[in-house]
């Protein structure tokens, strides 16, 4: 049996901020939307970073192919990707609350397929 809802009801239904799965809070920084307030607090420090000539070619949301033998497994974007001048590196930055078994085994494929190794920050 289906229930009907006023208009006021169904508005106040989805009215409601959806809860996520790892009780993470999404934020907005510089009209740039962060799936968390950990990764949104470092994006502001990176950009802090940028203006005193620490780090530079900062790139978010950047895809990574990883294949086997040709054949593509699957994809990986990591949060942030930047020069670090102290270090005169590279660097991939994943922003993390919880390390899943996906993101283990795709840690595992970027090392493997581009030698690449992320780092998890928390």
């Amino acid at each position: 049996m289906s229930q009907i809802l006023t208009r006021q009801q169904y508005q106040a239904q989805i009215a409601k901020p959806k809860k996520t799965k790892f009780k993470n809070i999404r934020t907005e920084i510089d009209g740039i939307r962060f799936d968390s307030k950990k990764e949104g607090e470092y994006y502001a420090a990176l950009k802090i970073r940028e203006k005193a000539g620490e780090v530079s070619n900062v790139e978010m949301q950047r895809s990574y192919a990883l294949t086997v033998d040709g054949f593509l497994i699957c994809t990986y974007r990591a949060d942030f990707v930047f020069w670090d001048a102290i270090e005169r590196r590279q660097r991939v930055i994943d922003v993390k609350g919880v390390a899943t078994p996906v993101f283990i085994i795709k840690q595992k494929l970027m090392r493997a397929c581009h030698g690449i190794t992320i780092e998890v920050v928390k």
